[in-house]
C-alpha cells in the first residue's frame, strides 16, 4: 500500500542540512562548472544507461546492466496489457530523456545525478503501467531463501563466541564497538529481496534481538528493480515466525518494520517516512545495506 503522508527529513542528519548533507556520493558537477554545457562525469553516467538500451531485445545475460533487466522484465510483466508495446515505449522515452540531458543539463529537474537518472526510470515505467516488473522473480528468490532461513540461523548459533558469530553473520562489516550494543537501537534500511534480506538481513536483525536491541528494518514504500518493499517484508517475517510470534526461539517484540516512503534504489535522506524519523529519533545505530543506499548515495551522510 503506498504511503500517503509526507516526507521529512532523517532525524539524525547534521544540521543545518543544507550545508551538511548531500545525498549522492559521487559530485558529478561543481559550482564553477558551465549550467549549461554536460560535464565528463555526467556524460559517462548519462552513456552507461543510454548505451544498454539497443540490448534491451536481446535476453539479458549475467554482465546485462540494469536496464536490460527492466526491459526482460518489462516485456514479460503479465499483470500490464500489451507489455511488449509498452516495454519498448519505455526504452524509447527514457532515450530520448538521456539525450535531452546530453544536451541541456538543465532538463528534466537536472543537472543530472545519480537520484533523478533512477527517478526519471521509475516514472516513466510506472507512467506505462509497470507498477513491480521484478515481482515474480522477487517471489521466487523469498521462498528459495525461506527453505534456507533455518538451517543458515542454525549454523550461526552453534557459533560459541559472540564476536566470532556477528563476524561470521555480517563478515566483518562492522567495527568492534557493534558487539556491546545491549538495549540500544538500531535502524537497518534493508535492501534486495531473497537471500540478501532473509538469510543476510534477517539472521543479523535475529542476532541483535537476541542481545535486546530493538530493531527497525525500513523497506520501501513502492517497487524498484528487485528491492523488497515494506508489504513484502511484512509478508516475508510473518512466514517465518512461529505460533508462538518468535523468530527460530528468539523473541521479536523489538522487532519494527518501517515504511521509508522511498520509491528507488537510492535514497535521499532529506525524504524519509514520518513514521521511520519518529522511529530513528533515538537511534544508536544506522545501517545502509547495498550499494545504492550505502556508497553511490550518503556515503559521507551521517
Amino acid at each position: 500500500m503506498e504511503s500517503a503522508s509526507e516526507l521529512v527529513p532523517f532525524p539524525l542528519l547534521m544540521t543545518p542540512i543544507e550545508s551538511n548533507y548531500s545525498a549522492c556520493t559521487i559530485p558529478y558537477r561543481f559550482p564553477s562548472d558551465n549550467p549549461k554545457k554536460p560535464t565528463s562525469t555526467e556524460l559517462s553516467w548519462i552513456d552507461l544507461f543510454l548505451h544498454s538500451i539497443p540490448s534491451f531485445e536481446y535476453p539479458a545475460s549475467p554482465l546485462s546492466n540494469s536496464l536490460c533487466r527492466h526491459m526482460k522484465r518489462a516485456k514479460s510483466d503479465p499483470t500490464v496489457p500489451d507489455a511488449p508495446d509498452k516495454a519498448e515505449k519505455f526504452a524509447q522515452r527514457y532515450a530520448e530523456i538521456l539525450e535531452d540531458l546530453k544536451k541541456d543539463p538543465e532538463s528534466h529537474g537536472g543537472p543530472p545525478d545519480g537520484i533523478l537518472l533512477c527517478s526519471l526510470r521509475e516514472q516513466i515505467l510506472r507512467e506505462l503501467g509497470f507498477r513491480d516488473i521484478f515481482k515474480k522473480v522477487k517471489d521466487e528468490e523469498n521462498a528459495k531463501a525461506i527453505s534456507f532461513f533455518d538451517d543458515v540461523v542454525h549454523l550461526n548459533d552453534v557459533i560459541e563466541d559472540e564476536v566470532k558469530r556477528l563476524e561470521n553473520l555480517v563478515r566483518g562489516i562492522f567495527a568492534g564497538n557493534i558487539f556491546d550494543l545491549g538495549s540500544a537501537q538500531a535502524i537497518i534500511f534493508v535492501d534486495n529481496s531473497g537471500a540478501d534480506i532473509i538469510l543476510g538481513v534477517l539472521s543479523f536483525a535475529r542476532e541483535l534481538l537476541r542481545r535486546g536491541t530493538q530493531v527497525v528494518l525500513a523497506a520501501n514504500d513502492l517497487p524498484s528493480i528487485n528491492d523488497v518493499t515494506y508489504p513484502e517484508l511484512i509478508e516475508i517475517i510473518s512466514k517465518l515466525k512461529d505460533e508462538n510470534g518468535k523468530l527460530i526461539g528468539v523473541d521479536t517484540s523489538n522487532l519494527l518494520i518501517a515504511n521509508s516512503g522511498n520509491d528507488l534504489p537510492v535514497i535521499d535522506f532529506t525524504s524519509v517516512s514520518q513514521e521511520l524519523a519518529y522511529l530513528a529519533s533515538d537511534a544508536d545505530l544506522v545501517i545502509l545495506e547495498g550499494m545504492g543506499r550505502g556508497i553511490e548515495t550518503n556515503l559521507y551522510a551521517i
